[in-house]
This record gives C-alpha cells, sequence and structure tokens, in this order.
C-alpha cells in the first residue's frame, strides 16, 4: 500500500509504500488478545478464609423442636451458616484461583498485525465513533515527536484534521452500576494513538489532550489499537515507527 507522510503543517512531503496495513481482518484474533491481556492484568481477590465463621455459635441438637443451626452462645439467633446475618458466604471467589488465559505468540502477533491494519481502514474507524476528516493511514514525519508544546500538538492535529476527535473525547459519561460508588464515577472515551520510536518531548505535550495514548512500537498491544476489543483506533504513526514495525513484523 502506497502511504503518504505528512508534515507538522499537514501536507504531502513524500510517499511510501508499506505492507503493514494490508494484512487481513481478523476480529476473532484481535479479541481474544485483548481479552487475554485483560484477564492477565487481574488481581487475585476473594473474602477472608475465617470471614463469618469467627462466631460462638454452636448447634443445640435434637429434642427441642428448632432446627439444627449453629445459635450464639446466650441467645437463639442463628449464625455462620450462609442463611443467617452476616454468616459465611456458600461458593465465595477463591483468591487462590488461576484467572489468567494463554495465547499462543503467533496468535497474538498475527493480532496486533491486524489491528494496526484496522487503523488504515476507514470503515472501521468511523464505526468506533472516531471523528476526523482525514485519509488513513496517518503516517507523519519524526518531527512530531521533538514537539514540546501542547498548542504545537494541536495545532497539528488540526492540520490533518482530526481535531475534532479529542473535542468528542472531553464528554465523560457516568458509569453505570456500583463502580461509581468506588472512585471511577465517569468514563472517558478513548482518542487519537500516536505511535512514535522515541520521545523528544511527545509525551509531555500530548498527556494533557483528552483520550490521547502515546505508546512505543515495542510496547504496541492489540488493547491499545483496538480497546474494547473494537479494531480501528484512529492512530498517527512516525515514519521512523512504521520502518520499525514492519521490521518487527517479518
Amino acid at each position: 500500500m502506497e502511504v503518504n507522510i505528512i508534515d507538522l503543517s499537514g501536507n504531502s512531503t513524500k510517499k511510501i509504500t508499506s505492507a503493514l496495513f494490508d494484512e487481513p481482518f481478523r476480529p476473532d484474533l484481535i479479541k481474544r488478545a485483548v481479552l487475554a491481556s485483560q484477564a492477565n492484568r487481574q488481581q487475585p481477590y476473594g473474602p477472608h478464609m475465617y470471614a463469618g465463621m469467627r462466631t460462638s455459635a454452636e448447634g443445640w441438637g435434637p429434642g427441642r423442636g428448632v432446627s439444627r443451626v449453629a445459635r450464639l452462645k446466650n441467645s437463639s439467633k442463628s449464625a455462620r451458616i450462609p442463611q443467617a446475618v452476616k454468616g459465611r458466604e456458600a461458593h465465595p471467589p477463591k483468591p487462590e484461583t488461576d484467572r489468567s488465559e494463554k495465547i499462543n505468540d503467533k496468535e497474538r502477533n498475527k493480532a496486533i498485525k491486524s489491528a494496526i491494519a484496522a487503523t488504515g481502514n476507514e470503515q472501521l474507524v468511523k464505526k468506533r465513533g472516531h471523528q476526523f476528516s482525514a485519509q488513513l493511514p496517518l503516517v507523519a514525519a519524526d518531527e512530531l515527536s521533538a514537539l514540546t508544546k501542547t498548542k504545537d500538538v494541536k495545532a497539528f492535529m488540526e492540520a490533518v484534521r482530526v481535531w475534532d476527535d479529542v473535542e468528542r473525547a472531553k464528554d465523560k459519561t457516568i458509569r453505570a452500576g456500583k463502580g461509581k460508588l468506588r472512585g471511577r464515577k465517569y468514563k472517558k472515551a478513548k482518542s487519537i494513538l500516536i505511535v512514535t520510536v522515541e520521545d523528544k518531548g511527545i509525551v509531555k505535550a500530548a498527556r494533557n489532550l483528552a483520550g490521547v495514548e502515546i505508546v512505543t512500537p515495542d510496547k504496541l498491544s492489540a488493547e491499545l489499537l483496538a480497546p474494547g476489543a473494537s479494531a480501528g483506533r484512529l492512530t498517527i504513526y512516525t515514519e521512523s515507527a512504521v520502518a520499525k514495525l514492519e521490521e518487527a513484523m517479518q
């Protein structure tokens, strides 16, 4: 595929041929890689092994005309059993459970290749909800990684007509469920992903932009390229990052 290299003003400076965006779209592999990444990031959880068991309760035995459940000393109140108030849980989650998921290296690499190719598919990127009017794939000159001011990054994104997506990501939505009581009330959208070989100031310059993330080719994963297993994230690559990825994917 022929790819345009754009400068910081949004103008095309030259064209290169890259096979990076010719990989077939494999949503099944992408989803498998993302779910494995999420599962392997989980922390063990579960109640204390003696939860609900720290009690003086003992059974009364037969002959009293009442059920033979454990009852508190000097009381008829039941305890310890799962159906009692503050009783133990019958089948709680076990902290020792192995919740990790395995995925073959070839499958993971294939998923990353497919997710990279999906970032160059305009239909898939728009399906994710990204707002832009640029021609995909977006490959910028290496000068992008040397930007040190947020206003310069904003000017570049406006020049390549992707700034609308950062504006879209500013809108926060309230999370459904109990999570909003636990320090994560709002959900934020993912916006532009910038892939660059080295950081000469771009990380600090772009870190305060809504939904924007910066990553090096060696840290690139299916989850970054396809958040929520939905492929087609709006992505900007630097020229050297494309060369590095082509070298790594061979």
